[in-house]
Parts: structure tokens; sequence; C-alpha cells
């Protein structure tokens, strides 16, 4: 009897000692990951407000000698950032609508309607995954070029759509198994057709996973380099990617103030984005992972 009496003792105090490190070791890997993530942010600020003396002579996690405010209006307008920027969003939002419209159109066909073939259907659009963008931009440059549209930004449209196509319908594809078919069949009895059924009924059940898959695809896009390198043979149409990789000052020299002021509105623009609409994408995530 006296030998058990000390394990039911101190048993509670072992558990209770083992959570409060596993909790201190959540933290502290927690603190880390914050740390890799936002002290590059702040580098990055710090460095957009310098001079290129001050950049080039001066400890890299110094302060500015002078805040250089200006270098800011200088990325826009001697760099040209907003005409990158301009370019990036004719680019990047027509691509979304269409994604999210045949994406959306695609899960609704293969989830809610019955028909023969639609398990093999899903397979070729998730085989669509396995192929790297990087083995079709060759036979698609041959194609624009044929058909007359190098020139202009529907290369890079054409080709997002149908890159990310894929992605976007087996998201969609997710989302849909949550929600329920009583729905459909309650809709049907009440003589609504698939038409009526996919815009009335399963578009504002799937707002928050179209927010979320529109939001994914976005930065996909936004960020993308190489395939707006390839497709955009005229600085007029360059993207906001390839602007960055081309920004030079006057005479070719490299001005880093503006240059990492560029940056930060690019980067912490998109940031801005993805901090507004968060609780919408995590309702997004969390909604397609529990099945009505």
């Amino acid at each position: 009897m006296s030998t058990g009496t000390p394990t039911r003792t101190y048993a509670p105090a072992r558990a209770r000692r083992r959570l409060g490190l596993g909790r201190l070791t959540v933290r502290v890997l927690l603190t880390v990951l914050i740390l890799i993530e936002v002290l590059p942010m702040i580098w990055m600020f710090l460095t957009s407000l310098k001079s290129n003396s001050d950049y080039l002579n001066n400890s890299s996690w110094s302060l500015p000698s002078h805040w250089l405010w200006s270098n800011y209006s200088t990325a826009w307008t001697t760099g040209n950032i907003g005409l990158y920027v301009r370019n990036s969003a004719l680019a990047v939002f027509p691509s979304l609508l269409l994604l999210l419209l045949l994406g959306t159109a695609a899960g609704f066909a293969l989830q809610i309607m019955v028909w023969k073939g639609r398990n093999f259907t899903l397979l070729i659009f998730l085989a669509g995954l396995m192929v790297p963008v990087q083995m079709i931009l060759l036979p698609l440059f041959t194609i624009y070029t044929q058909a007359g549209i190098s020139g202009t930004l529907w290369p890079l449209i054409l080709t997002y759509t149908g890159a990310n196509l894929p992605l976007t319908v087996f998201m969609m594809s997710t989302f849909y198994r949550a929600v329920p078919r009583e729905m459909f069949e309650a809709a049907t009895l009440d003589g609504a057709g698939i038409l009526r059924s996919f815009w009335s009924i399963s578009v504002p059940m799937v707002r928050n996973a179209i927010l979320t898959v529109g939001l994914v695809e976005f930065f996909f896009i936004w960020n993308d380099l190489l395939v707006a390198l390839t497709f955009t043979n005229n600085q007029n149409l360059s993207t906001i990617q390839v602007g960055l990789l081309n920004f030079t000052g006057q005479f070719g020299s490299t001005q880093y103030g503006p240059l990492f002021a560029a940056i930060c509105i690019n980067v912490f623009g998109t940031l801005l984005i993805y901090l507004f609409l968060n609780q919408k994408i995590m309702k997004g995530l969390t909604g397609g992972a529990v099945k009505g």
C-alpha cells in the first residue's frame, strides 16, 4: 500500500512538468519562426529608406542616416513600378476570373452532378498537376507567336489559366464534398434546373472556398517570374516580378534604396491583402476538411 502512494502523488506533477516543457518548446519554436519571417521584412524596410552610400558603407542593420521616403516615389515613377503593377493586375485578375468560373463549375459538375465518367475526368485534371509548366513553355511560345498574340498580355492570361486550372478544380472539388447533396435534390424537386442550382445554391454555399482558392491562385500568379519572363518581350508589358528583376537606375547602376522600396511595395501590398482576408481564408480552409 505504501509503495503505491508516491506514484499517485508524483505522477500528476511529472505530467504537468512534461506538459509545461512541451508548451515551452512550442513557444520557442514559434518565436524562432516569427523572427525568421519578420526580421527580413524589417531589414528590407530599413534598407528601402537608405541612400546608396549608406547601404554600401554602413552595417546592414544600421538605421538610415537620412530617412529617404522619396525612394518610394522614385520607385513608383522613375522605376516604372506603377506600370508594372498595372500590367500584373491586367494579367492576374482576368486569369483569376476564368480560373474561378471554370474551376467552380467543374467542381460542381464533378462532385454534385451524377454522370458517367466523372471520376475519370477528375483523374485527368489531377494528372495535370503533375505536368511542370517548364515543359510547355516552348510549345506555347511557338503557338502564341504563330497566332499573332505574342506582343500582348493574352499569353500570360491563357498560360496562367491553363496551368493553374487543375489545382483550382481539385480544390473546388474538395470543398464541394462538404456541401450536402440533399440541398440540390430538394431544389430539383422544386423545379430548379442545373444553372439555377449552380448559381443560386452552390455558389453562395462555397463563397468562402472561392475566396480561399482565389487568394491562393492570386499569390501563385502574382509572384510568377518564369512565365512572365518568357512571354513578355516588351518592357511596357513587364509584370512586377520582371520589373523588379530589371530594376536599374540611371546609366545602369542599381539604386538600392528605390529597389528595396519597390520590393516593399510588392511584398507589403500582398501581405495586407492576406491580413485583410485572413478570417475568410481560415473559414474556407476548414470548410473543405469537413464532410456534411
